[in-house]
């Protein structure tokens, strides 16, 4: 589920002051020839393939009435949409060999896009229980079910070991992190906590899983979020990282910054995580990269733009990075997809 929607519709369209040859704002200095790669509309989740030569994200333009998944080049070239336009769809990711994807999508409940969530209860987020995760070829043909359990099923990344995928489900009543392999088999619950367990990625030696949850504290607080889950909702304002074993053994908090901190990715080393969090906006609507050790220390600021930063996601080799941004948007509302060499 994504910040974008809520930051795009309600932040107001203006002006960025920035160099327009590099994209780079005053004290982004791990960040060097910055290059936007989608041009209007609103684009997200920019994942890498295996070969590191695609990405797979989802957008929402001109051709849909909302998220659909398609595949372009690193260089930006080659967009094409390989999802079949029914429906809404979320988080996509390659597969071991580039040559299927995964993603989830509500299509088999209603070609049409599912109404969006009731917004007189805040700001929520909509678990569609009409969302289940698919495997299709990367061209979008032989579309496969790999989940089928009542409830959400979405929210899925693949281990770069390509051996595993971890989503998040609702099957059990709570919105819990599940692990199952390639193929959909041997689906596995690892979290039992109370609150939100998603948006997980796992570590780059594929033996620990770094994702953003919730943990309500007091009554007025627990019962809001029994309530809301109750009706498929989940109120995402103060979201923390965590980090837990593939086993489901070993959970640990990393963050403790009581506000809306999310997608987490670990940087090669295996040490530091980067993610967009508002820990810093005192309206709660300016989303920036910050950067942190897994043992949640040396907290570090690394984007300025004074609206949306997310989705970071770093090469193998650590020296570039992927992300979504309003940055440079012509018109209100416009996300798109950069990439940039990352400087230590």
């Amino acid at each position: 589920m994504k910040f974008i929607i809520f930051l795009t519709s309600i932040l107001s369209f203006q002006l960025l002051a920035q160099d327009p040859a590099t994209l780079l704002f005053p004290g982004e200095k791990h960040f060097k020839n910055v290059k936007m790669l989608t041009d209007g509309g609103e684009n997200a989740e920019a994942y890498l393939s295996f070969s590191e030569k695609q990405l797979i994200l989802q957008i929402t333009n001109s051709e849909s009435e909302c998220d659909q998944i398609y595949t372009m080049n690193t260089d930006g070239s080659g967009l094409k949409r390989v999802s079949n336009g029914k429906g809404r769809t979320t988080c996509a990711y390659f597969l071991p060999g580039d040559t299927t994807i995964i993603y989830a999508s509500t299509y088999l409940a209603d070609d049409n896009c599912p109404p969006p969530p009731d917004r007189s209860k805040g700001y929520v987020w909509k678990l569609y229980d009409s969302f289940d995760i698919f495997k299709a070829d990367a061209d979008g043909s032989r579309i496969t079910r790999l989940t089928d359990a009542p409830g959400y099923d979405a929210e899925a990344t693949v281990s770069p070991l390509g051996d595993k995928i971890v989503f998040t489900s609702l099957r059990d009543g709570d919105p819990e992190l599940y692990l199952m392999n390639i193929d959909g088999s041997g689906q596995k619950r690892l979290t039992f906590a109370k609150g939100y367990d998603g948006g997980a990625f796992f570590t780059p030696d594929g033996k620990q899983l770094i994702y953003r949850a919730s943990r309500p504290k007091s009554d007025k607080e627990l019962q809001d979020y029994n309530d809301l889950v109750q009706e498929g909702l989940v109120r995402p304002t103060a979201l923390e990282l965590f980090l837990i074993n593939v086993d489901g053994t070993g959970m640990q908090q990393i963050t403790n910054l009581g506000k809306a901190s999310f997608a987490p990715f670990m940087h090669p080393d295996g040490n530091r995580i980067i993610f967009s969090s508002n820990i810093n906006s005192p309206n709660g609507r300016n989303f920036d990269l910050y950067m942190i050790n897994k043992d949640g220390t040396n907290l570090e600021q690394i984007t300025f733009n004074e609206s949306f930063d997310g989705f970071p996601m770093f090469t193998r080799d650590g020296k570039k990075l992927v992300f979504a941004s309003n940055r440079s948007g012509k018109k209100e509302g416009d996300t798109n997809i950069f990439i940039c060499d990352w400087i230590d």
